[in-house]
């Protein structure tokens, strides 16, 4: 991608962040506008716009991306009380950089999945 994709300037060391861990395919770093006392952003070092895309073009990357976000939960010691794992994908599903990443939430209870009912 460009140097216009603020995920891959992160992963080109252009952009500073604070990296909770780094595997060979993926990176997970700190969000800088936390959710929840635990969020950190994981995200496939090769850039593709959103998780349909990723899961169509790499399941492998996918499951990279997965098995990542199950380690950090771990470091992070959410694996008892639990933990959010999120895509927002295009306009409707609120995602902002279009680079595929996953919101990794815990740390604290985190309500409902929406902030009201949309049926």
């Amino acid at each position: 991608m460009g140097s216009d994709c603020l995920f891959c300037r992160i992963v080109a060391g252009e952009i500073p962040a604070t990296v909770v861990r780094e595997t060979e395919t993926t990176l997970a770093f700190r969000d800088i506008d936390p959710k929840a006392p635990v969020h950190v952003l994981v995200i496939p070092k090769e850039h593709y716009a959103d998780v349909a895309t990723l899961a169509q073009g790499d399941p492998a990357l996918a499951a990279d991306v997965l098995a990542t976000s199950a380690a950090v939960a771990e470091d992070e010691g959410l694996l008892g009380d639990g933990f959010r794992l999120m895509f927002n994908t295009g306009a409707y599903g609120g995602q902002e950089v279009f680079h595929v990443h996953a919101h990794l939430l815990g740390g604290a209870p985190l309500g409902p999945m929406l902030a009201r009912n949309l049926a």
